[in-house]
């Protein structure tokens, strides 16, 4: 068996791929993430399994995408000061199999997937935000099951729970797993959310890197009026956030220097879904518009992982997803998965790529992503989104257009391979979402879930043998109930 790696798991909240100094961005100050990426693997075609944090959150533990495991949007389903759900019973992630192999575990930060006062799936420390969002002073966080407000800078709280962790509570005769979940660079973005000596360092910055593309006409939040002057605050608080957030990784990192533990450790940095700062006219992610929209903005993310003495430095073009991170850590640590062994995860492995060796891939490789009723798929070369019932879908072609300005859906020069794009996409969907929950189906609009999904919440069949869902949502514009029949034997196609 091979060696058993201490590792740490850094997950940003709303980051996108282009925001880091090591994807190219001249505005950003992140010196300690970018020398993660240059010493380490780099990857830069890596995605997200969905646009929004909670999905793709949930992705990233399970290794299922949300038709899968069933939180299909952000959760919005806390009262009383508390989480109603444990939306991942009864499922396993890669940390329940860290855990049976007597890996230590601790979250530390923003989990959003339910239940946020208690440790779970197989973490032992906990120290969750309540909810996922909020400020970034007097945060409402649980530490050891009791609800907290931290008058601090979150960030840097999250950080210290962690390096109390290593310090205290690692009992070190095991590897540990640290899951290191800022909240970062979420917003809000306003000044007075975050440190004037980090601000200052943006104090004469222009923020080129941030388009100031018209309004998308599909936009539904606007994250200022549109002068000038607040559009620089809103990126100064941004980036301020993702520096405070690096600064603190600096932290982490010279811990692990001093113990002696980084030659020992895996660092593994990522975001939970990407972010549009400006991008296509619209200051949001996956729901910043509606419909819901999948630009490479929103679903594509940083993606670098590091191992002194053992990974070689790389940058990695291959196409892959969050939802082949479970597969990759498990192989790469030798740990046999033998959890949900019924469920048709969707991943695939890249440990031959931490090994120094290169990932066999064919001009077939595709991601697939999901928001609710809105798909994609996508190769190195084109990009298709379908919308379910009917539309509006998209086709770009990624090679003269990575941007994604024109839209070619009705080019007839296109036609074979957007009918193409098509089958391999309801295909691949038909043999993996779990039919009771599929989002496709189901009301997901962006406006947060308030309730679970599918056989854990309340799926019934009718006396035809149609499911009934009762699935809640919230958002001032959004169906506050809706009650969906769905015929399995007639899907909408």
């Amino acid at each position: 068996m091979k060696k058993k790696s201490n590792i740490i798991f850094i997950i940003a909240d709303d980051l996108g791929y282009w925001a880091l100094g090591a994807y190219g961005n001249k505005d950003a100050i992140t010196p300690n993430i970018d020398k993660l990426a240059e010493e380490g693997k780099k990857f830069d075609n890596f995605f997200c399994a969905s646009p929004v944090c909670s999905p793709a959150r949930a992705s990233i533990f399970t290794g299922r995408i949300p038709s899968q495991h069933g939180i299909l949007d952000w959760l919005d389903e806390w009262e009383n000061g508390t989480t109603t759900e444990e939306y991942l019973k009864g499922q396993s992630t890669f940390v329940d199999i860290l855990s049976k192999n007597n890996y230590i575990c601790c979250m530390s930060g923003k989990w959003h997937m339910g239940a946020a006062d208690k440790p779970q799936n197989g973490f032992k420390y906990w120290y969750s935000h309540q909810k996922g969002g909020g400020p970034y002073y007097n945060a409402p966080m649980y530490k050891d099951g009791e609800l907290v407000l931290e008058e601090e800078y979150i960030t840097d709280k999250i950080t210290d729970y962690a390096l109390d962790f290593i310090e205290n509570n690692w009992e070190k005769e095991n590897p540990f797993f640290l899951s290191l979940n800022y909240t970062a660079p979420h917003s809000p973005w306003n000044c007075k959310n975050h440190p004037e000596n980090i601000l200052n360092l943006y104090k004469d910055c222009s923020f080129q890197s941030c388009p100031r593309d018209p309004y998308h006409p599909w936009k539904i939040v606007e994250t200022f009026e549109g002068t000038e002057e607040e559009r620089i605050d809103v990126l100064k608080g941004y980036f301020g956030a993702l520096t405070s957030m690096d600064f603190n990784i600096g932290r982490v990192i010279e811990s692990l220097e001093k113990k002696k533990l980084l030659e020992d450790t895996i660092i593994i940095f990522t975001s939970d879904n990407g972010m549009n700062m400006g991008h296509h006219g619209i200051f949001g992610k996956g729901n910043g518009t509606s419909p819901l929209n999948m630009y490479d903005t929103s679903v594509k993310i940083p993606f670098i992982m590091y191992k002194k003495g053992e990974f070689k430095a790389e940058v990695v073009e291959n196409l892959l997803s969050h939802y082949d991170i479970r597969q990759t850590i498990l192989e790469y640590l030798d740990l046999n998965d033998n959890l949900d062994t019924n469920v048709n995860y969707p991943g695939k492995s890249f440990k031959k790529i931490l090994e120094n060796n290169s990932l066999e891939e064919n001009e077939n490789i595709v991601i697939y992503d999901e928001y609710g009723p809105t798909r994609m798929i996508r190769n190195k070369n084109f990009k298709y989104i379908h919308r379910y019932p009917d539309g509006p879908c998209e086709f770009y072609n990624l090679m003269e257009d990575p941007q994604e300005k024109n839209n070619l859906i009705e080019e007839k020069k296109y036609e074979n391979i957007i009918d193409s794009m098509r089958v391999e996409l309801l295909t691949w969907y038909a043999d993996h979402v779990n039919p009771e929950i599929d989002g496709a189906l189901l009301p997901v609009y962006g406006g947060g879930q308030k309730k679970l999904a599918g056989k854990w919440g309340g799926f019934q069949k009718d006396t035809f043998g149609r499911y009934q869902s009762k699935y809640i949502f919230s958002g001032d514009n959004q169906l506050k109930e809706n009650i969906l029949t769905i015929d399995q034997e007639n899907k909408i196609q």
